[in-house]
């Protein structure tokens, strides 16, 4: 089992959670994920297997998308509905006033971290700290919100909410945008409801939960559902070398292009899969003055 499984995140579990769940369900201690979603949070959860655990750091990075529910007139201590409130306001704002501030918010912003989240200061967790009753100063980040579409609106309820569909960039808090959203409206906002319905290609319609991997397992076919490690990089022309370059590739080394076969073309700055004669997927490699160079193995001996 290496690739990559796409589990969908069910509420009141932490990442680490699910993880944990996963090493005794598949019987593998070699699992990763790839970035936290609050306990309450439900959605895509990407988990690495394997091999595919190098792919960790990699998928991380990728973009995403979220849709949230924003409850108007609540601020609280965590940004959702979970925390502390700490004030309620009388909600007098418009559909247009709201379509107007989400709008704002399209593009690159600067974003302070909620404290309770998983980020570290002086090796500690802000959350941990904030349960304390400590509040760290936290520096913006620039954050990207690629779109943010309005759903709905409802303004007319007791609770007045507003859903959103935000694509966005690593490193994005969809708590803190609520609030940021809450503030440019005057009457403030928490987040009421969050679902991650994708995370670079994997996308919600294709997740499995913990229940549904074990009925997997114990069927036999839970392989089928773990996407191959060099799959994730389908984008990539694929390079197969013959025999001779063996010891080359299982060894991580880099390959002139004076040494590569004639029929292999490549091209400057571009990146490719690269396999041995036995068709096992190696690593990415990338094309660059001259030299074919490992940007990450994958092959183990």
């Amino acid at each position: 089992m290496n690739g990559v499984l796409n589990v969908y995140k069910e509420q009141g579990f932490t990442s680490h959670d699910v993880v944990a769940k996963l090493r005794g369900i598949l019987k593998i201690k070699k699992i990763g994920h790839t970035g936290t979603l609050d306990p309450d949070a439900v959605g895509v959860l990407p988990v690495c297997i394997g091999k595919g655990t190098k792919l960790c750091d990699l998928i991380t990075d990728w973009s995403k998308t979220y849709e949230a529910v924003m409850l108007l007139g609540t601020t609280t201590d965590t940004l959702d509905t979970s925390g502390t409130i700490l004030s309620r306001s009388e909600v007098t704002v418009s559909e247009m006033d709201v379509l107007r501030a989400c709008n704002e918010f399209v593009g690159k912003y600067e974003q302070i971290p909620p404290m309770y989240s998983a980020l570290k200061h002086n090796g500690q967790k802000l959350y941990e700290l904030a349960r304390k009753g400590i509040v760290i100063e936290r520096k913006p980040r620039i954050v990207n919100i690629n779109s943010l579409r309005v759903n709905d609106i409802n303004l007319a309820d007791t609770q007045k909410t507003v859903t959103i569909t935000v694509d966005c960039s690593k490193g994005t808090y969809i708590r803190s945008l609520c609030d940021d959203i809450g503030k440019k409206l005057g009457c403030g906002a928490c987040m009421m409801k969050l679902t991650r319905t994708r995370v670079g290609d994997f996308q919600l319609d294709d997740t499995l939960t913990l229940n549904q991997i074990s009925a997997l397992v114990l069927k036999g076919e839970i392989e089928e559902r773990i996407v191959p490690v060099d799959d994730i990089f389908r984008d990539y022309e694929s390079i197969t070398l013959p025999e001779e370059y063996a010891n080359y590739l299982h060894n991580g080394n880099k390959i002139v292009a004076g040494q590569l076969p004639d029929d292999i073309i490549v091209n400057e700055g571009s990146r490719y899969r690269v396999y041995d004669s036995d068709n096992i997927f190696i690593g990415i490699y990338i094309f660059a003055e001259g030299v074919l160079s490992p940007v990450k193995i994958f092959y183990e001996a």
